[in-house]
C-alpha cells in the first residue's frame, strides 16, 4: 500500500480575545487559506535588517542605538522596558530604553517595585502558551491598575505590547514592555514583536558582559543611567 504524502501545510492556532476587550493575547495572522501568514514585503525587509543590527549590538549604547533607532521602523515604540529574572522567582533585573523626554531610571525603579504588575504579567504570557500580551494603559484590566500601569498613564503612554523568553521549564527567563503613544498602538505589531524578541533578548545579554547588572535586596538594580548624548537621541 503506498503511503500518502504528509501535508506540508502549518497552521496557526488562534489566539482569541474577549469580544470588545482591548487587552488579551495577540491574535494571530491567517492567510486567505487559513495556514500561517507571511509578513508583508516592507515588514519582512525591516525584520532582517532588524536581525543584521541586533547581531551588531555588544554595549548598551549600541543596544541603546538599535532599539531607539532601526527598531522603531519595525516596533513604533517611546519606551522599552527589559526584565530578566533573578536568582527567586519574583526577582527581575530591569533595564529601561525611551524617548529623550522619559525619564528611564525613574520608569525602571516604577517598575521593579511593582511587583504585582511584573508576577500578573509573567502569569498571563505563560497562561496564554507564550504569545505577546496586548493590552491598553488605560483599561479596566488588571494589568492596567498599580504604579507601572499609574506611570504610563502620566507619560500619555496608550497601547502596551509584552513578550519575553523562557527556559527548558517553561518559565520566564525575560520579559520586554513596549509602550506607544495614541496613534502609534497597533496589534498588528504583536506579531513582528514575537519574531525580533529572541534576537532582543541576545543583543540585551551581550551588552551584559562587559558590566552585568547587579541584584541588591529582593529586587535588582539598574545599571548606570544614560549618558547626556544618549538623551538628546
Amino acid at each position: 500500500m503506498r503511503k500518502q504524502p504528509m501535508d506540508s501545510q502549518v497552521t496557526v492556532q488562534p489566539r482569541t480575545t474577549e469580544r470588545g476587550s482591548r487587552s488579551g493575547t495577540s491574535e494571530p495572522r491567517r492567510s486567505e487559506s487559513g495556514s500561517a501568514a507571511l509578513l508583508h514585503p516592507q515588514e519582512l525587509e525591516s525584520l532582517l535588517l532588524n536581525i543584521d543590527a541586533s547581531l551588531r549590538v555588544h554595549s548598551r549604547h549600541q543596544l541603546f542605538g538599535w532599539t531607539q533607532g532601526m527598531l522603531q521602523s519595525l516596533i513604533k515604540h517611546e519606551l522599552l522596558v527589559c526584565a530578566v529574572r533573578g536568582a527567586r522567582p519574583t526577582a527581575y533585573q530591569v533595564d529601561c530604553f525611551a524617548s529623550p523626554w522619559i525619564d528611564p531610571e525613574k520608569v525602571g525603579d516604577v517598575f521593579r517595585r511593582d511587583t504585582a504588575f511584573v508576577t500578573h504579567l509573567a502569569t498571563q504570557w505563560t497562561e496564554s502558551e507564550f504569545h505577546p500580551v496586548v493590552f491598553a494603559a488605560g483599561g479596566a484590566e488588571p494589568l492596567a491598575r498599580g504604579p507601572f500601569a499609574a506611570e504610563l498613564q502620566r507619560l500619555g503612554m496608550e497601547g502596551v505590547l509584552a513578550h519575553g523568553t523562557y527556559d527548558a521549564l517553561g518559565k520566564p527567563v525575560s520579559l520586554f514592555v513596549l509602550a506607544t503613544m495614541p496613534g502609534d498602538f497597533d496589534r498588528e505589531q504583536a506579531f513582528p514583536l514575537e519574531l525580533i524578541a529572541p534576537f532582543l533578548h541576545l543583543a540585551w545579554m551581550r551588552s551584559q558582559l562587559g558590566g552585568p547588572l547587579e541584584e541588591s535586596g529582593t529586587t535588582a538594580q539598574s545599571v548606570d543611567p544614560l549618558t547626556a548624548r544618549e538623551k538628546e537621541i
